[in-house]
């Protein structure tokens, strides 16, 4: 009886481990991390710019690795932002789709392999037909880095073969940053072309600008057809950090950090204010023109104990709206400060640009 009840614990156990193996060898715990499973392009012009970031999210506590990423066709490429992932971070592979060599109907593949913290391979299938009587050049509005407050534009040819009576009936943009219009410039024959100006309004928000307008022409079987808008809306003039934390300092301590201010062209600092903590804050103000200017900020810690907190105006030369960046320190006792303090570290510390 005993031997028989050791031999069903022996049964049971090499079920156990074998589960557990099974899990390490499911995949499904990968591909539980992207937004979805498959890509389709759809129909695309000719040249056109077709690419898509493909979210993926580490839902587990242990960290990601991303070992390798191929893909089953040259005509499709992919590339990952980042290799490894915490817990909770999420990246995107990128998912580029050749269609200046490739034409028709393609479908492909691509593999996301990992090695942390099991081993799995994820495969996605990416789909497109590439259209050939459709060519834009070039492949989409590529604005690089915009200025807010004014318009920016982009044109692009729209070149068709095949039908003479062929037409661009509408430009959609579900985005209201992003306007777009065709103009028609030529019909010969069979041939038609296009202008289509795309316009980024001034009024677009800062940050990264990646979304796309539809050319919906009079085809009947695939009237629309995508082109990617990209770009990314800076400031003329930034400050960083926006917020300059000073920490804990001791009554009568003085502690300097650095505030970098950034333009897109060489500039000037006229003039440097702050309001409500005179003798607190120490500067020196640059006097030459750079396209970045430090500017040594020192905290004088006053004789009591409190929170101090003040924003600063910077005035460029030659432009009426300053840019802005806030102060922020807190004046304790020598005995608080001892434990928090790294040997050496109170008197100066440095913010890299």
């Amino acid at each position: 009886m005993k031997i028989k009840t050791f031999q069903m614990l022996l049964v049971g156990c090499s079920f156990v481990l074998a589960g557990a193996r099974a899990n390490a060898q499911d995949y499904k715990w990968a591909r539980d991390m992207f937004e979805k499973q498959e890509h389709d392009f759809g129909v695309v012009a000719r040249g056109s710019d077709a690419r898509y970031r493909l979210k993926i999210t580490n839902k587990y506590v242990e960290p990601v690795h991303i070992s390798n990423v191929t893909t089953s066709c040259g005509c499709t490429a992919a590339k990952p932002s980042q290799d490894r992932l915490a817990s909770r971070e999420s990246a995107y592979i990128e998912l580029t789709m050749d269609t200046r060599k490739f034409q028709h109907q393609k479908d492909s593949s691509v593999t996301v392999t990992f090695d942390q913290p099991y081993y799995a391979e994820v495969r996605i299938p990416v789909h497109a037909y590439i259209r050939s009587d459709v060519v834009l050049t070039p492949g989409g509005a590529q604005f690089g880095a915009i200025t807010p407050g004014a318009d920016a534009e982009r044109k692009i040819a729209v070149a068709y073969a095949g039908r003479g009576s062929w037409k661009i009936k509408d430009v959609i943009s579900k985005n209201p940053n992003i306007a777009a219009k065709a103009t028609e410039t030529r019909r010969d024959g069979q041939y038609v072309s296009y202008d289509l100006v795309v316009t980024v309004k001034g009024s677009a928000p800062l940050g990264e600008l990646r979304d796309q307008v539809t050319l919906v022409s009079d085809d009947a079987g695939n009237p629309y057809l995508p082109v990617l808008v990209e770009g990314r809306v800076e400031a003329e003039y930034s400050v960083s950090p926006e917020l300059v934390s000073f920490g804990n300092v001791a009554p009568g301590e003085k502690k300097t950090m650095t505030v970098f201010v950034r333009g897109k062209r060489p500039f000037a600092i006229e003039k440097i204010e702050s309001e409500r903590t005179q003798g607190m804050f120490e500067y020196r103000q640059p006097k030459d023109t750079r396209q970045m200017q430090a500017v040594p900020l020192t905290f004088i810690a006053p004789d009591e104990e409190q929170t101090v907190s003040e924003e600063f105006t910077v005035t460029i030369a030659g432009r009426s709206e300053p840019v802005t960046f806030k102060a922020y320190a807190k004046v304790v006792s020598t005995a608080a400060t001892a434990g928090g303090t790294k040997p050496g570290g109170a008197a100066t510390a440095n913010n890299n640009p």
